[in-house]
């Protein structure tokens, strides 16, 4: 694109006869014209046609041209406290720094390259099963978290979770992944044996399930396979000493453990989901492992999040 650009540019720039584009030369039409088309190109293209020439810079930095990149809907969900100078600062804080939406419940960011919404549903936007009993969960507050409150793991035998979007707040044509947003506490417990059930689906449809380890360590193990020592107070068929042979991979390979995000998190993907703009109702996503009867505890949830597939 580069070399294509620079090409452009000598063809563009100059006017004498060795011009490769003939009598077309792009800088004579009206600024706003130069913007209407770069609209239709992507803000990569955008930035690189800025280097061809002063008429291209002004033209690629306009309003018209950052506008077209943004979600159609974006006036509603940007903050009334936030101001910008220009929607191309606008495009690029969006995609450095998410916002809180939906009464801070839920966030919203872009994905840099093609301007695709990246949601997450904060725990507190999630349906947990004893998600309010103190017993089994508590809600606390992290500095590292960018909601008010996380869900805490206690201890449960039966874990569920589920998350749902409306499908028309995604943007079209668009391949997205949702992922479990999570850490594991140092006392953590009861996931390294035990898969959990995942599943991304419309709602009232039945999705494609697939298990999943919520053990982050659990992958390291399988692959150099190391056994752990077994003690721990609500598994009952752990002693002291008694070491398990370590049970064979699912099929899925290493998506089916945690992988540490750049912010520090652990994620799990759940599965994906093609918005081709026509369907409505909602996206639903779930984990859940109620089937062992064991108990488990030490997860701190953050959230789901759902994204673009790059």
């Amino acid at each position: 694109m580069k070399s294509e650009v620079s090409e452009m540019g000598s063809g563009v720039g100059g006017g004498g006869g060795g011009n490769k584009y003939g009598s077309l030369n792009l800088t004579d039409l009206p600024q706003d014209c130069i913007a209407t088309v770069f609209s239709f190109t992507s803000p990569r293209d955008a930035c690189r046609l800025s280097l061809v020439s002063t008429t291209f810079k002004s033209a690629s930095e306009s309003d018209a041209v950052w506008e077209s990149f943004l979600p159609s809907d974006h006036q509603a969900s940007i903050p009334s406290s936030l101001s910008f100078s220009s929607k191309k600062e606008l495009y690029l804080s969006l995609c450095e720094n998410h916002i809180l939406i939906d009464g801070g419940r839920k966030s919203l960011q872009l994905e840099r390259v093609s301007g695709k919404k990246v949601y997450m549903l904060s725990a507190r936007d999630l349906f947990i099963v004893w998600g309010d009993t103190p017993t089994y969960w508590r809600w606390i507050s992290l500095p590292e978290s960018r909601f008010e409150e996380v869900a805490e793991l206690i201890n449960v035998c039966w874990l569920e979770i589920r998350g749902k979007i409306a499908i028309s707040m995604l943007s079209p044509m668009t391949r997205y992944k949702a992922c479990l947003v999570f850490k594991a506490t140092a006392g953590a417990y009861g996931f390294d044996f035990q898969p959990a059930e995942v599943s991304v689906s419309i709602a009232g449809a039945e999705g494609c399930k697939r298990t999943v380890y919520l053990d982050a360590a659990r992958g390291l193990r399988q692959r150099y396979q190391i056994v752990p020592r077994r003690i721990g107070l609500f598994s009952r068929s752990r002693f002291l000493g008694l070491q398990a042979p370590v049970p064979p991979a699912p099929a899925g390979g290493d998506d089916q453990y945690p992988k540490t995000r750049g912010d520090g998190w652990l994620e799990i993907e759940l599965g994906e989901f093609f918005n081709d703009g026509s369907i409505d109702g909602e996206l639903e996503m779930s984990v859940t492992e109620v089937d062992g009867g064991h108990w488990k505890g030490g997860l701190i949830v953050q959230g789901i999040e759902i994204r673009p597939c790059l």
